[in-house]
């Protein structure tokens, strides 16, 4: 079992606080790390280090900024495989999948970093007066970005790779569920003593860093509650927050798409990860033209989708991340089928150690229902058969949420009229299509503060305009 330590200036120390937890296997139950609960002493001195860091990191080139940051993603890179069965030991994620995911996380750091070199952090326009106005962006000083359980290491350098070559530093709070790659990730970068620190710890720690008044920005992924908290305190002093928080979404599947092949990439989108994914389709909105042969291909497709241990090559579907998710994913099956929804494959947990729950396909749903209103976070695919495409968008845009959307539709009027689903993102015919260019922000109960592509330097800086007025000769 591994004693974990914060990273605070560059050296790894025990945490100032009295209280541990412990870290679960969620396939054998097995204990695998001792993790700090947080203190307030350990964030000072964390939010200390990083302040102290935070003028000689800006002040370096631009240029040598970047190249460390491409460094630290070419390792990252290469460690891939390694990073991905230590995400697997702590929250149960395919190490197959992880290591896909951590990988395309590596270039996407890699293509942040070179879009710093072209993003206008000094441009300079004429003025009227035959003056000029210089605009400078200055980095927003000291960062928090507190990392959610289901993707540790992708979050983390999604969140970070904008913010560091931007000129800020950063302090971490990875999630008391999964705090283990946050380690392995920090133990890879070669950067200066200060520029990025790593706390542990529940609300413990994360309560006081978000409180810190020397915090200028706070990314924050995590339920919306959370969120909420996390948006008053930055609110009340005036200061940034970029909330990525729960979602519901939904996919549209139009009359006219292969019912099968429609079914297979809808199956990824729902059970990959065992669900535990921001952005997983949890509601499924299908043409009454196609509903029974598209609901018997899902079926099939989620018979493909074995449970298993992540570290076995043939595991498609891992364990939740704990008894607690797992509980919830119960709840909400219970809750369908009370209510009058049919269970067509899966909904009941196997027998034997692990936090496992099988891909399960759902019919006869309606909105009366928790797994077609709060966010599941599971292996659930709940089908709504509906009459009429408009009616699908009317049903998906009908949600407290709005993180992303998926429409799948051979027509192109039907392609456009996607465009108004109230979401963040909106994938047509491709579930997580797009790359390092995608920007956009939550909508509804999903979160605020645009980020991706250049929104996330804009949300990194501070704009300056310094004018200068024409020189009057004596």
């Amino acid at each position: 079992m591994k004693a974990l330590q914060n990273l605070i200036g560059g050296v790894w120390e025990d945490s100032r606080g009295d209280a541990f937890h412990e870290v679960v296997d969620p396939a054998t139950e097995e204990v695998v790390a001792r993790c700090p609960s947080g203190s307030p002493e350990d964030v000072r001195l964390a939010v200390d280090a990083a302040a102290a860091a935070q003028p000689a990191w800006a002040a370096l080139p631009l240029a040598e900024r970047v190249a460390r940051l491409t460094r630290w993603a070419d390792a990252v890179a290469e460690h891939a495989t390694e990073l991905a069965e230590i995400e697997c030991r702590e929250m149960g994620k395919p190490v197959a999948l992880g290591t896909g995911f951590i990988g395309g996380a590596a270039q996407l750091v890699k293509a942040a970093a070179a879009e710093a070199l072209d993003y206008p952090f000094e441009e300079t326009v004429p003025g009227p007066d035959g003056g000029s106005t210089t605009i400078l962006r200055h980095p927003v000083g000291v960062t928090a970005v507190i990392v959610p359980w289901n993707f540790p290491v992708p979050m983390t350098l999604g969140a970070i790779g904008p913010l560091l070559a931007a000129g800020n530093t950063v302090v971490i709070k990875p999630s008391e569920r999964s705090p283990m790659s946050a380690v392995r990730l920090l133990e890879l970068a070669d950067l200066p003593p200060g520029v990025v620190n790593l706390v542990h710890g529940d609300s413990r720690a994360g309560v006081p860093l978000v409180a810190d008044e020397r915090i200028g920005l706070v990314h924050f992924t995590g339920s919306v509650e959370a969120g909420r908290q996390v948006g008053a305190e930055t609110g009340g002093r005036l200061n940034r927050a970029i909330l990525e928080l729960g979602g519901k979404d939904p996919v549209v599947v139009d009359a006219g798409v292969d019912p099968a092949a429609t079914a297979a990439a809808v199956a990824f989108g729902a059970f990959a990860n065992s669900g535990q994914i921001c952005t997983s389709m949890e509601r499924i909105y299908v043409h009454q033209d196609i509903a029974e042969a598209f609901i018997d291909a899902l079926v099939d497709a989620a018979g493909t989708y074995t449970l298993g241990d992540g570290r076995d090559e043939t595991t498609v579907l891992g364990p939740l991340v704990d008894r607690r998710q797992r509980d919830i994913v119960e709840r909400h099956v219970v809750d369908a089928v009370e209510r009058g929804a049919t269970v067509r494959t899966g909904g009941k947990r196997p027998e034997g150690r692990g936090f496992f729950y099988p891909a399960t396909v759902l019919t006869g749903v309606d909105d009366s229902m928790l797994v077609m209103n709060e966010e599941t976070f599971g292996p659930l695919a709940p089908v709504v058969v509906v009459p009429s495409f408009e009616e699908g968008l009317a049903k998906a845009a009908k949600t407290r949420f709005g993180l992303a959307a998926t429409v799948y539709t051979n027509d192109p009027a039907h392609m456009a009229a996607a465009r108004a689903i109230p979401a963040g993102v909106v994938w047509v015919n491709q579930w997580q299509g797009g790359g390092p260019e995608r920007l956009y922000e939550p909508a509804g109960d999903s979160g605020m503060g645009a980020t991706g592509s250049r929104a996330a330097y804009d949300a990194a800086t501070r704009p300056v305009s310094i004018h200068t007025a024409p020189v009057v000769d004596a």
